[in-house]
């Protein structure tokens, strides 16, 4: 995930909530879903230096995240590899997540001096209790498929021989329901949280934007930038 994606992502979404559709789904292209940020994005650091970096970066995040908590229809990730960072964390936001059997998930925020995103901080406790979300978020325990079911994160595993074709064939029966009534059944399901995950969003972004300019964060990613290097 590089800039140029979040913006994307942000703007086809916001497309997707107003045009004629009556579901959006998201998926990766290839072998994974996401393999998460891009780190380069560290490297491109603006004239007002890190500090306008940072700033800038939250607000993009916070942006970004915000579309997911805002989206007004069915929205559902079809993860078709592995899963890494702020392409696991959103997944707390969608209203189905289905999974090859393949995939995995991870969120290594600690290793590389970070903190979690994507109302994570939030949506993980609620969904696979604090002490699971904890493995995840503070020690960066990488799921398999099945273990994200069992923990509520994922909501269906299927072989990954007949993935695509068993969920592209459930979505375009989903697709053929009233649109309206769906999407207002999503509002009443929603709702009562949006004020508080906006909330989250906002406090998140504000505490990574402390994180990005920490020592912490700029050693482990010229670390890992450098290890990437030599391979």
């Amino acid at each position: 995930m590089n800039t140029q994606m979040y913006h994307e992502i942000t703007l086809a979404l916001e497309a997707a909530s107003k045009d004629n559709s009556s579901i959006t789904v998201l998926t990766g292209s290839g072998d994974y879903y996401s393999s998460g940020n891009d780190l380069t994005n560290f490297t491109d650091i603006p004239s007002g230096g890190v500090e306008e970096k940072a700033k800038n970066s939250a607000i993009l995040l916070r942006n970004f995240v915000g579309c997911f908590i805002d989206f007004p229809k069915p929205l559902i990730a079809v993860v078709n590899g592995p899963a890494v960072g702020i392409a696991v964390t959103t997944l707390g936001l969608f209203d189905a997540v289905y999974s090859t059997d393949r995939a995995t998930f991870h969120t290594p925020f600690s290793h590389l001096g970070l903190s979690p995103e994507g109302c994570s901080s939030y949506t993980f406790p609620k969904i696979m209790s604090p002490s699971k979300a904890a493995e995840m978020l503070i020690f960066g325990k990488k799921l398999t498929a099945r273990e994200a079911c069992t923990q509520g994160l994922v909501t269906e595993v299927f072989p990954d021989g007949t993935f695509q074709k068993e969920v592209w064939t459930r979505l375009k029966a989903y697709a053929k329901l009233p649109a309206n009534a769906m999407r207002i059944s999503k509002e009443v399901i929603r709702n009562k949280e949006k004020e508080k995950l906006h909330a989250v969003n906002a406090e998140e972004c504000s505490v990574l934007q402390e994180r990005w300019l920490s020592d912490e964060c700029m050693n482990a990613v010229v670390s890992f930038l450098s290890r990437k290097a030599k391979l």
